[in-house]
């Protein structure tokens, strides 16, 4: 009785959760960029250079992307996926756990948003207006930078936009469209959604494949990465630790093994696994041995999964890091975290945060335990050990790992999670030996968008924080140094002119009708579907992840996201019908 009352008022904490993040606490979401086709560039917050996009990479606030024309991208959020055309200007304003705030400059985008938590909202700003998202939905939104023109649809769900000039937020009927031209003298209509184009079906198509992937069966879909899980491995049922996924992997493949690290704020060294299905794995779970190999456990699941930059230990001490193997500039060297192992972060957390990150894998009364003793330290295979200068210059571990004794790995002392190795330019960069990219053209970069929430300072420039990261040992700055800095090196403003209330729940969103003197001509085109079938919250006490729940149909199986009418009926009858009303 004692340990089930424990447990659920440790269940109560994180419902409090979201408020946490606002005393200091990381976000425990990001987006990842999980798909790519095609030349795609990429800039991180804290730097002005462009590079090759990699696949896995966590994107967070002050992040940027280009896809060049013919180019394609999906990320995710959560269970949003939100997916960007060839010739699109992309950033993220704002990132945490209440609101994904986004900028498009150019190009157009594709959003599915399966579920909005409590709280939760969506804005996404272009230069002639902000766009909220205000409930599960398909939505794209198109941005003219040159022309000053907006285009918004609502494929099924709710939105509302706010022009340059601030005026009352207008709604966008459902399968219409709201275009709006001008800056400071706005024009706006409310039209039929055009035909569905390639760009929309390729949408759907994707769309398709996350309805039907198993592995929500195991996993929620907050849970980022669950849909590449199907194709690349097995689940199986492990006892004591109920549904683990096994990857169809080659032999004497290890968890950690194949990817690179990458210095990513504010969670610091972070894991880019090289794997198609690298993300889920290697941000959320555990790892263990088995005789049929290698699995994953997801952990109980009762509560959203929480971000961790990498689950692992990493191993030094004395005489450790001065190994022959490394030559004269020491090594890296670290495993994969096992079951009921504790991850303590090396980025300055709330103790709710520890037990939050923690909880789906960790009983309550083993979190605060010391006496630890790490199951996967003496596995075959599992340590990976690197020099530094390859660690540093996120080069691919696979190409860069060297051989350690054993015994050695084993008797080497726990330092923590992070490496203690101040990061470099070239960290954040994490182009592993590939070229550098152009980026967009400066009038799409630099161009300025109209926001109804104000969205945080930007990133400050590694360049104002490497001396002090040069002297903080692997970790990232607390809140405290930062705002020092931020005080004596100011970042550059966001470029964003803020001109409405904020977005979000309880600002009487939806209420405002479309101008009266605009003609809405019928909508004969079916609605693209929505999935919006959800999974019920785990009952066990146990962190661990029992029987799967039933595969179960969508809640509203419309083919109008799967199959669009042929081009050539939408664009022979509706005009028809339009010249004769």
């Amino acid at each position: 009785m004692i340990r089930k009352v424990a447990y659920f008022a440790a269940l109560a904490a994180l419902a409090a959760a979201p408020a946490l993040a606002d005393g200091g606490d990381p976000p425990s979401r990001v987006a990842r960029l999980n798909y790519q086709s095609g030349s795609v560039s990429f800039r991180p917050g804290s730097v002005e250079e462009w590079t090759a996009a990699t696949l896995n990479y966590p994107l967070t606030t002050g992040d940027h992307l280009w896809t060049e024309p013919g180019a394609l991208v999906e990320m995710h959020i959560d269970s949003t996926a939100v997916r960007m055309a060839g010739g699109t200007a992309f950033s993220i304003l704002n990132l945490d756990d209440r609101m994904a705030q986004l900028s498009v400059t150019q190009g157009s985008i594709d959003v599915r948003i399966r579920d909005l938590a409590p709280g939760e909202a969506w804005e996404i700003d272009t230069p002639n207006s902000a766009i909220t998202l205000l409930g599960p939905g398909n939505y794209r939104v198109d941005a003219d930078g040159d022309r000053n023109a907006t285009t918004v649809t609502v494929w099924n769900g709710a939105a509302e936009f706010t022009g340059a000039q601030g005026a009352a937020p207008v709604s966008v009927p459902v399968g219409e469209s709201a275009r709006i031209s001008g800056m400071d003298s706005l024009t706006q209509e409310i039209v039929r959604a055009a035909p569905f184009d390639d760009f929309d079906r390729w949408s759907m198509a994707r769309d398709s494949r996350e309805d039907q992937s198993q592995s929500v069966r195991y996993v929620p879909r907050r849970m980022i990465g669950y849909e590449d899980l199907d194709g690349n491995g097995v689940w199986r049922e492990y006892p004591p630790y109920g549904w683990v996924w096994v990857p169809r992997v080659a032999a004497g493949w290890a968890p950690y093994h194949y990817g690179h690290w990458a210095w990513v704020e504010p969670w610091g060294w972070t894991w880019i696994d090289d794997a198609p299905w690298g993300f889920a794995p290697f941000h959320y779970g555990r790892w263990v041995q088995t005789p049929f190999g290698w699995a994953w456990i997801p952990g109980a699941m009762t509560a959203p999964p929480v971000y961790a930059p990498a689950l692992v230990a990493f191993i030094g001490g004395p005489g450790f890091g001065m190994s022959l193997a490394f030559g004269g500039g020491g090594g890296v060297a670290w495993f994969p975290l096992g079951p009921g192992e504790v991850y303590r972060p090396a980025y300055s957390v709330s103790p709710a945060y520890v037990t939050q990150v923690n909880m789906a894998h960790v009983t309550v009364t083993n979190i605060n335990a010391t006496n630890v003793r790490y199951v996967n330290q003496g596995v075959p295979g599992a340590v990976t050990a690197v020099r530094r200068d390859d660690f540093v210059h996120a080069q691919p571990v696979g190409r860069a790992a060297v051989a350690i004794d054993a015994r050695e790995a084993s008797r080497a002392q726990v330092v923590g999670s992070t490496a203690q190795v101040a990061p470099l330019r070239e960290s954040v960069i994490a182009r592993p030996g590939g070229p550098s990219a152009q980026g967009p053209p400066a009038r799409f970069a630099d161009r300025q968008v109209v926001a109804r929430t104000a969205p945080p300072p930007l990133p400050l420039s590694f360049q104002t924080k490497q001396q002090a990261l040069a002297a903080n040992q692997g970790r990232p700055l607390d809140a405290g140094t930062v705002d020092n800095l931020r005080r004596s090196a100011p970042a550059p403003s966001p470029m964003v002119r803020t001109i409405g209330r904020a977005a979000g729940p309880g600002n009487n969103a939806g209420q405002n009708p479309p101008p009266a003197n605009v003609q809405r001509p019928l909508n004969d085109r079916p609605q693209r579907a929505l999935d919006q079938t959800s999974r019920p919250a785990a009952q066990a006490e146990q962190p661990r992840n029992d029987r799967p729940v039933p595969a179960a149909a969508p809640a509203n199986p419309a083919p109008s996201r799967q199959a669009a009418p042929p081009p050539k009926k939408v664009e022979k009858k509706p005009p028809k019908k339009a010249d004769k009303t």
